[in-house]
């Protein structure tokens, strides 16, 4: 008996968005807690203590981080287009946006074209 085949399907720009706020929230606590850390054993904890003193750099590193993250990653996930589509997102690109293969092919036609007039 065949097994069906299953699709993988892609994850929404919701879950993209959460999958980066978590791993934000995640890596900010950490760097809260370091720099946190460090900070009140360099300067003291404060008139809060430190608990409240080490807590607040934490939950405002993770909210930075979560912030930045959830939205990097919907950007940068947002450009995948279909294959079927490539051509037509082509037409609409700025000419400065291209591949770094057509670039380097025009600067060296640039460069080309320079020796070419210098030499005459």
């Amino acid at each position: 008996m065949a097994t069906p085949v299953r699709h993988m399907q892609e994850p929404t720009v919701w879950q993209k968005c959460k999958m980066g706020a978590l791993m934000g929230g995640g890596v900010g606590l950490t760097i809260g807690f370091i720099f946190g850390s460090y900070s009140i054993l360099r300067g003291g904890a404060g008139p809060r203590g430190f608990l409240a003193t080490l807590s607040q750099y934490m939950l405002s590193s993770a909210a930075t981080f979560s912030f930045f993250l959830a939205i990097g990653s919907v950007i940068r996930n947002e450009g995948d287009i279909p294959p079927h589509l490539q051509p037509a997102s082509m037409q609409f690109a700025s000419p400065l946006v291209r591949s770094r293969y057509e670039g380097a092919m025009r600067m060296r036609a640039r460069w080309e074209a320079e020796k070419a007039r210098q030499q005459s």
